[in-house]
């Protein structure tokens, strides 16, 4: 939801700067089915113009009276929708899910240190998993809801909470999320305090080494996603502004000078697609040693056989790990043909990879299209 995020918070910006008011919507807890998990935004403007969304489109109208009100009183308001109950209909919220969603509205203040969007922007300023707390209350609808008020990423916190006790049981869970890469809910004392502890990740940063024609809808693509991309290729004549308006970065070099520019994380994948056998076999030697989930290689399978048969010649022996690691052909067997399939070929297998899917038909997936963990109540 990366890309959400990047949205809202130009969003809310460009509201301040013009004055306006915004409430933040927040799906904090689904039980049952529902079109968007907890941690799914949108950003209200006095003015009406939503940003984002907490369903398929059938809460946004009620969402935007709802958010419309916390603007007015500026207090924090949890809101259910109930789809099981027999009147669903008659209501007029239709979610088309068999669920009930928990949303939180939260008035926010340009003028806070530390107000909603302030600790989305500084998560999202971060090329590192940061970790998000939310609290409210289910039993006390009227009472005081918290809101987002903490983050955490293992070395800075930012924290609106006053109760230190609270503070140090949410920091000690905010540390399990990012150890187990996992969010939860989790109620805290005994008056009906839930909080949600949402594990927030980077987007994904796609470095594509090559610079041909079947390179520009995948950047293009990418951009849709949200995913920041580099370009990498060895031609000036090929890898420019011009050509690729949409890239984040653009490196010219040979392998050993581009692989120093380019920063590495969890979420940083590589894609080998000169159409230069030598570059890319190049750009393959340096990757193995790194700390890298997805390594694709455009072409033939034969292509990266003797790509791996050559390294094996030089005294570079390709471990078990290292192979697992290497995509080739790349991208899902949905019987692509044009670029444009291919990309779309290719960053699904990225996207599935990256969440250990196996990028099969839903309908024959036995369990629920989303994990569950989001869904029960974490009780430790």
């Amino acid at each position: 939801m990366t890309k959400e995020i990047n949205d809202i918070l130009a969003a809310y910006e460009a509201a301040r700067e013009a004055g306006r008011q915004t409430a933040l919507a927040t799906v904090v807890h689904v039980e049952g089915s529902s079109y968007r998990r907890p941690g799914a935004r949108m950003l209200v403007e006095d003015n009406g113009k939503m940003t984002g969304a907490i369903s398929g489109g059938c809460l946004e109208g009620d969402a935007l009276r709802k958010a419309l009100l916390a603007i007015n009183q500026q207090q924090n308001k949890i809101v259910t929708y109930d789809t099981l109950h027999e009147d669903d209909i008659e209501f007029g919220v239709q979610l088309g899910c068999n669920g009930i969603v928990h949303i939180l509205f939260e008035p926010i203040d340009p003028g806070q240190a530390n107000n909603p969007v302030v600790l989305l922007e500084k998560s999202h300023a971060q090329r590192k998993d940061c970790v998000l707390v939310t609290l409210f209350s289910l039993k006390n609808y009227h009472g005081h809801q918290p809101g987002t008020c903490f983050l955490y990423d293992s070395e800075t916190t930012y924290n609106k909470l006053e109760d230190k006790n609270l503070e140090a049981e949410v920091k000690s869970d905010a540390a399990n999320v990012l150890a187990n890469k996992d969010s939860f809910l989790k109620p805290y004392g005994d008056n009906g305090l839930m909080g949600f502890v949402e594990l927030l990740r980077p987007a994904v940063s796609l470095v594509l080494v090559g610079a041909g024609n079947d390179v520009l809808p995948i950047v293009d693509m990418a951009s849709i996603l949200g995913w920041p991309t580099t370009i990498v290729d060895g031609r000036s004549t090929h890898a420019n502004t011009h050509r690729f308006p949409k890239a984040t970065r653009i490196i010219v070099a040979k392998p050993p000078e581009a692989m120093e520019q380019i920063p590495f994380d969890e979420q940083t994948v590589f894609v080998l697609m000169t159409h230069n056998y030598n570059y890319d076999l190049d750009m393959l030697r340096l990757l193995l040693n790194k700390d890298c989930r997805y390594i694709g290689t455009l072409g033939p399978k034969k292509r990266l056989e003797r790509m791996l048969a050559e390294l094996k010649e030089q005294g570079i022996d390709v471990t078990a790990e290292q192979r697992a690691k290497i995509y080739g052909p790349t991208g899902l067997d949905i019987g692509a043909e044009a670029a444009e399939e291919i990309a779309l070929s290719l960053l699904a297998e990225i996207k599935a990879v990256l969440t250990g899917r196996q990028g099969s038909f839903l309908r024959d997936r036995a369990e629920g299209i989303h994990a569950r963990s989001a869904l029960s109540v974490h009780r430790l």
